[in-house]
């Protein structure tokens, strides 16, 4: 597989703090990866450390073979990499339709954001319906869709998407897993962490696990979980 971004050997934390500790992640053009492991094993700060919004300690990040380490967050958002974070994801005293038009800000064509919008709403279609309201007004579930939909109105080719169905109602977590399908299957490639692991995994072309910030397990999301001892000390499975 040619990997359309790889991150490699990342050293990652905050201020004087490593979390994560040399680990290299590979993501294909239209896949989906999933990045699983229990609570504080640095999935999330994998992802910050990668945009930029971390400390980097060390590694490179490359795309399209090219590397952009030392780009800024705002770099690396032109070059077509997104990022949205599990909490204040959306601008609660904005209108539905006012944060999609926030994600379009570098994007000057009236016509263009015109069909990014229209991609959105048939992607998401409750936000087409609640385009009026506050974003402050809508559900947990809702909002999340909106940070997606935010992303996708700056047309990336990769989404980093931490921790999405954090707290979500079964129903909405499936809902939103549809949903992403539906993204990848426009040509946006997906790295996903998520809480929820055996549905990441059978979603995910491939994943990787984290353990106390190292990388102890890569593969398909089918040999990921079919490793037993991964499945019960690591997942939370049984």
């Amino acid at each position: 597989m040619d990997a359309v971004f790889r991150a490699e050997g990342i050293v990652g934390g905050y201020q004087n703090v490593v979390v994560v500790q040399g680990v290299t992640v590979n993501l294909g053009v239209q896949e989906i990866v999933a990045l699983v492991g229990p609570n504080g094993s640095g999935k999330s700060t994998f992802l910050k450390s990668v945009c930029g919004l971390a400390h980097l300690f060390e590694g490179h990040v490359y795309l399209d073979g090219k590397e952009i380490t030392g780009l800024t967050p705002e770099g690396k958002t032109s070059l077509g990499i997104q990022y949205v974070p599990q909490v204040d994801n959306t601008f609660p005293d904005l209108r539905v339709r006012e944060n999609l038009e926030m994600g379009a800000y570098l994007e000057r064509d009236k016509e263009t954001i015109r069909r990014m919008m229209t991609h959105v709403f048939d992607t998401f279609p409750v936000l087409e319906e609640r385009k009026e309201q506050f974003a402050s007004t809508l559900s947990g579930g809702e909002r999340q869709m909106l940070a997606i939909g935010r992303a996708l109105m700056a047309n990336p080719r990769i989404l980093f998407l931490d921790e999405p169905t954090a707290a979500l109602a079964p129903k909405t977590v499936a809902e939103l897993f549809r949903q992403i399908l539906q993204v990848r299957e426009a040509g946006v490639s997906i790295l996903l962490v998520e809480q929820h692991a055996r549905k990441a995994l059978e979603m995910a072309e491939r994943g990787y696990v984290l353990v106390a910030g190292k990388s102890v397990m890569e593969g398909t999301g089918a040999e990921i979980l079919a490793n037993e001892d991964l499945k019960k000390v690591f997942l939370g499975q049984r």
